[in-house]
């Protein structure tokens, strides 16, 4: 009967060590938040379409999508570059959490991201040449 009791207590042991290893590895993926100081855009700003769709990498594994035809509309500035955002679709950083996020860009090259809630920007692996044109002045 002993044999089995120490079995059923090695069991107990393995899982209990499985499971806070679990809890510990919840924060795998994070990305470099540095913290960023946002100025609001004055009239006129800036607007352009992304004319195809732009996967940008930060490292993560999980690279953040930018769809085609959205609109983009000037709404501050970092000192990394002007921060833009859109209503056509939500952008979201992702690592062991998601950040809602504004793209930063610097003459026409996307620089990273802004964090709004976080106030912090997160650089993209490598700058990419963002493919724009300018907004249908047509459309609303």
């Amino acid at each position: 009967m002993i044999p089995h009791l120490r079995q059923q207590l090695a069991l107990i042991a393995g899982l209990t060590a499985v499971a806070l290893a679990a809890g510990c590895a919840f924060d795998i993926s994070h990305v470099r938040q540095q913290p960023a100081q946002f100025t609001a855009a004055a009239s006129p700003v800036r607007e352009f379409v992304l004319t195809q769709e732009v996967k940008a990498k930060l490292g993560t594994g999980f690279p953040t999508v930018l769809k085609a035809g959205t609109h983009w509309r000037q709404v501050g500035r970092l000192t990394e570059g002007d921060v833009f955002a859109t209503s056509d679709q939500i952008v979201m950083v992702e690592a062991s959490n998601m950040y809602e996020a504004h793209l930063v860009v610097t003459d026409g090259w996307l620089k990273g991201f802004y964090l709004p809630v976080e106030r912090s920007f997160v650089a993209v692996t490598r700058p990419i040449l963002l493919p724009i044109k300018p907004p249908n002045p047509n459309q609303p």
